[in-house]
């Protein structure tokens, strides 16, 4: 008897459920009863902070790249913010990043753009990758933080815990804008880094692959449209470094450096 073996990919079942659950959830905000102008702005607070404050400036540009320093305090509530946008724990959104550009767009890198845009987009997420097994190696400077771990441990509970406050401070619209569609339209502004910018855009510099700068990625996401700089100079606290290149993230890192909150800041050293 023969074992027939195969190299297709696995669907993850518990990724795909949760963002069919989540896509489902963010389509009763068209049901009668559940938008409030109220609710659409917790959404928009909460996609700031969660996709603003967490994952650029957090879960980025802070801990997976280093460009500036805080207090360990102000590192630990932008971490915390960035669980807010339930892309699965710090630990493992660190790694998988800095994966992603050991290998960018070739077939070690967990979203590779050569595969198209559908896959670079979310297709990645709905599998199982062979990265996640090597996460371990490139996250060791957090992964025995005991913060960081319960981060990466209980971020679903976490959200849940959202959830139930946000239904005590304004009932069910409260947590299907606040919690459903801010969760996936946080999500897709997200994916756009991985699809739209290796795609859509131009390329300033040469970064060895298919990385571009899209203004109105740029605009969704804080800043980090301008991702073909990033590749180039992937230290740099900053991302638009031409005056028209918008950078928000940027500007709150300014902010943080006029408190004394931001130190040792990185930038890219350009060539004349």
């Amino acid at each position: 008897m023969t074992i027939a073996t195969s190299t297709k990919p696995q669907i993850n079942w518990v990724n795909t459920l949760f963002f069919i659950a989540l896509h489902i959830g963010a389509l009763f905000a068209f049901f009668p009863g559940n938008f409030s102008w109220t609710a659409v702005g917790v959404a928009l607070f909460l996609y700031w902070v969660s996709g603003g404050l967490g994952i650029t400036l957090g879960f980025h540009r802070l801990v997976t790249h280093r460009s500036f320093q805080t207090p360990k305090w102000l590192e630990y509530f932008l971490v915390f913010c960035g669980t807010l946008a339930c892309q699965g724990g710090p630990i493992e959104w660190v790694g998988t990043h800095r994966i992603h550009h050991l290998h960018s767009d070739t077939e070690q890198d967990p979203h590779d753009s050569n595969k198209g845009f559908w896959w670079s987009h979310i297709g990645w997420l709905i599998f199982h990758s062979p990265a996640h097994s090597q996460i371990p190696r490139f996250t060791k400077d957090i992964a025995g933080d005991p913060v960081y771990q319960f981060f990466q441990k209980y971020f679903i509970l976490i959200q849940l815990v959202l959830g139930a406050v946000l239904l005590f401070l304004g009932g069910w619209s409260f947590v299907v804008w606040g919690v459903f569609v801010r969760i996936v339209w946080v999500y897709h502004c997200t994916w756009l880094v991985n699809s739209a910018t290796h795609k859509f855009g131009y390329q300033s510099h040469d970064s060895g692959d298919r990385s571009t700068n899209c203004w109105w990625v740029a605009v969704l996401v804080f800043g980090e449209g301008w991702h073909n700089n990033h590749h180039a100079y992937q230290y740099s606290a900053r991302h638009g470094l031409e005056w028209w290149e918008i950078d928000m993230t940027w500007m709150t890192i300014q902010l943080l450096q006029l408190f004394g909150l931001a130190t040792n800041v990185k930038l890219a050293e350009r060539k004349a």
